[in-house]
């Protein structure tokens, strides 16, 4: 008789922004999801790039693009973009096999409104994901106005989803207290940070040009890779360039900033500053180890000393980086843990980047290596795909149990290594 396997349970995933390992982007979902055991997944998306502007169809089937109206600034277009992924995401979703997990991921906060709405409708769990504190985050950039009434709003409706969820998924674990001080019952929150896979890293020549390669490069090779916005604190990075003309700049992605920096840096006959468009997340992989140093640089805001959970650190190190960072909490303390890099404040980058950059070349690769250690063993892809694992897998069989039966315990953030102090 032949074996008799239970069939796979689903989870529909909804990400405004997610892309799969073919564009620039996000790439969270893809990697996480890709690598459970007895699920299958989709991923609903916008069907425009904003990053190109332009429409696109993915060219992975676990991913299922909607219509969204287009938007080039942070303004009401950006909103209505918002509204119309959510109403469209919602009628695909409704199309689609019946779920057992609706997973849904801020930012924007509209996209876990749709999927609560999924969730319910279709008799599914509901899982919501943070990845940015909504509507914090846009009062600590200076994007809304606290008090104010849409600000009011956003925070009655930050609540409603607490309360609605089933369970919560955090990619920065210092961001517990300020749930649990919310009124989030901490038995619903679990931790599954950002996080990079090591063997994804390794240098391709036989499928890309090195980084190296693609610019002319004296001195250091120093690379940042991700959004050019205001977020970014780009600026700062521009000054250090100018106090270092004897090293190299290169700068990969794109964003609301992007024009002006390159003009900045033109008008100030930066040569040692490169511009480069964004990459697919396996072409980044594959070049990002030919550089010498990695910079995370935020400009000021205090939402991050919340928690903060950065995929480009985690890129970096995963390719054996050793990293500059101006961002204190848990970026600084994984720096600090695995001594792989510093963590400056953002007046005296330049001074950190020196610092690095007069290291001898086998100081620079030992850090390097130190960094990727610590990520194939406490932030590697797998590592997080497992917690991601258990946490769906608990959340299907919680509502299995008896209702006067407990949950299991939240998924705890990990121990760090004996004699430091876990990641804030």
């Amino acid at each position: 008789m032949a074996e008799h396997r239970p069939a796979a349970r689903r989870v529909l995933i909804l990400n405004h922004y997610a892309k799969p390992l073919t564009h620039a982007g996000g790439t969270r979902h893809v990697e996480l999801f890709g690598r459970l055991r007895g699920w299958d997944w989709a991923i609903i998306i916008a069907g425009v790039d904003h990053i190109s502007k332009r429409a696109y169809v993915p060219d992975d089937p676990h991913f299922i693009a909607v219509p969204v109206t287009r938007y080039t600034r942070n303004n009401h277009r950006r909103v209505l973009s918002w509204f119309s992924y959510a109403r469209n995401a919602l009628v695909a979703a409704l199309r689609q096999p019946r779920p057992d997990v609706v997973y849904a991921s801020s930012p924007h906060i509209l996209a876990p409104v749709a999927g609560w709405a999924v969730a319910r409708l279709r008799r599914a769990k509901f899982v919501l994901e943070i990845r940015d504190l909504w509507p914090e985050a846009m009062v600590s950039t200076g994007y809304l106005r606290s008090g104010s009434l849409v600000h009011r709003a956003l925070r009655f409706l930050e609540l409603w989803l607490y309360r609605r969820a089933d369970r919560i998924v955090m990619v920065a674990d210092g961001w517990r207290s300020y749930l649990t001080s919310r009124g989030v019952d901490e038995s619903k929150l679990g931790w599954v940070s950002n996080s990079a896979e090591p063997a994804d890293f390794d240098l391709r020549p036989d499928l890309y040009q090195p980084l190296r390669d693609r610019v002319p490069v004296r001195g250091r090779l120093i690379v940042f890779a991700g959004a050019h916005g205001p977020i970014n604190g780009l600026d700062k990075l521009l000054d250090a360039a100018t106090e270092l003309p004897e090293h190299t700049f290169v700068l990969i992605g794109d964003g609301h900033d992007k024009r002006e920096l390159v003009q900045r840096a033109s008008a100030a006959g930066l040569t040692n500053v490169r511009f480069l468009d964004p990459v697919p997340k396996q072409e980044l992989q594959a070049i990002l180890g030919g550089a010498d140093i990695g910079v995370h640089v935020l400009a000021y805001s205090p939402v991050y000393r919340l928690g903060a959970s950065p995929n480009k650190l985690y890129d970096y190190l995963a390719a054996g980086l050793p990293v500059l960072n101006n961002c204190p909490g848990e970026p600084e303390d994984i720096l600090l843990t695995s001594d792989s890099g510093l963590t400056v404040d953002s007046g005296k980058i330049a001074a950190g980047l020196r610092k690095l950059a007069e290291l001898d070349d086998a100081a620079l690769v030992e850090m390097g290596r130190r960094g990727r250690r610590f990520i194939q063993e406490h932030r590697s892809r797998e590592v997080m795909s497992a917690r991601l694992q258990r946490l769906l897998d608990d959340v299907v069989a919680t509502s299995r149990r008896s209702p006067h039966r407990p949950a299991g315990p939240p998924l705890a953030a990990e121990e760090a290594p004996a004699g430091h102090a876990p990641p804030q």
